[in-house]
């Protein structure tokens, strides 16, 4: 080969040298321009996925926390409400007990509870309903009749009419038996226990 043609030759495999150099530094740089993406969008993603878990590891700590705090005010109101109960129930037993034994206490308040029921009623030919131990106890029922005679302005008699089971106090009724007012122990205390218990539990727990 001639020294002009070993020239021609030397240049074009130079000039394609060059270039092959020049398309391997520009796909090395794209590579690691795709690399440098790839790591930056992998950062990223990592950041959300950890910033994503810590904001559900919060929300479950407060979820936690919040049933924690149900859980115990459930407990506590459970355990409140036994006590009032507990208390309920040694009240009745010392209303029971008092009927029984504190013979003069208990027949001034039945009479104050069958006053109480004929008043409500409106006075008129009444029927007074008690428990079989008390049908005999002297109540002075012509004295009540006419003190409820007083307070209604209406004609009024008290008759005993048929025992009934109870801890105590009475019922009273209307002869046609239309109208009645239950004003037994636990009547009474039925009726009036939404109001004793906001009372019982403001001397438990105040």
């Amino acid at each position: 080969m001639s020294s002009g043609a070993e020239k021609i030759v030397s240049s074009i495999m130079s000039e394609a040298q060059a270039k092959a150099d020049a398309i391997i530094r520009e796909a090395e740089d794209e590579a690691a321009g795709i690399v440098d993406e790839g790591e930056k969008r992998a950062r990223m993603a990592s950041e959300r996925i950890l910033e994503s878990a810590r904001k559900q590891a919060y929300m479950r700590y407060q979820q936690i926390i919040s049933e924690a705090k149900m859980n115990a005010r459930r407990a506590e109101l459970e355990a409140r409400e036994e006590v009032i109960q507990e208390a309920f129930k040694k009240a009745e037993e010392e209303l029971k007990n008092l009927a029984s034994t504190s013979q003069e206490e208990y027949v001034s308040a039945l009479r104050g509870m069958i006053k109480e029921a004929a008043v409500e009623i409106g006075g008129g030919d009444l029927v007074v309903s008690m428990r079989e131990d008390d049908r005999s106890l002297d109540l002075g029922l012509d004295k009540i009749a006419a003190e409820v005679e007083a307070e209604t302005g209406k004609k009024t008699t008290l008759e005993v009419g048929d025992s009934i089971r109870t801890i105590g106090g009475a019922v009273v009724r209307t002869e046609d038996g239309l109208i009645e007012v239950n004003n037994t122990i636990e009547a009474r205390m039925s009726r009036f226990r939404k109001a004793l218990r906001s009372e019982v539990a403001r001397v438990l727990f105040e």
